[in-house]
């Protein structure tokens, strides 16, 4: 949950820590969940944040949908952005829904994210 401008990058690097396992929930839920409840790295200005977290939801829904799901949730309150956020975090919602072979958990919540 750091404030710290541009931690997108030294969280990208404790995915590959050994102590990290992205089938791990507790894990996913502590470092990506915390991310998420940055407001200064997950609403990047420049999308970095919602970039990283599109990435690791379609990661994901392939090991764990349930989780996933969870996490493509940081993206609900989308609409209450700026302008330029809106519409990178909104690109990242579609981005996620038009992935090949898209859980049910995740279609779900990204959709009613996007429709919100």
């Amino acid at each position: 949950m750091s404030n710290i401008p541009g931690n997108v990058e030294n969280v990208r690097n404790l995915l590959s820590h050994p102590a990290f396992d992205l089938r791990n929930p507790n894990k996913v839920y502590s470092l990506i969940g915390g991310f998420c409840g940055s407001p200064v790295n997950f609403h990047a200005k420049d999308g970095s944040g919602y970039k990283f977290v599109g990435e690791i939801v379609m990661q994901l829904d392939q090991i764990n949908p349930q989780v996933a799901s969870r996490m493509v949730s940081a993206f609900s309150r989308w609409r209450r952005c700026d302008e330029t956020r809106q519409n990178l975090a909104k690109a990242q919602l579609e981005k996620i829904l038009s992935a090949n072979g898209l859980s049910e958990n995740v279609f779900e919540i990204a959709s009613k994210s996007l429709a919100a």
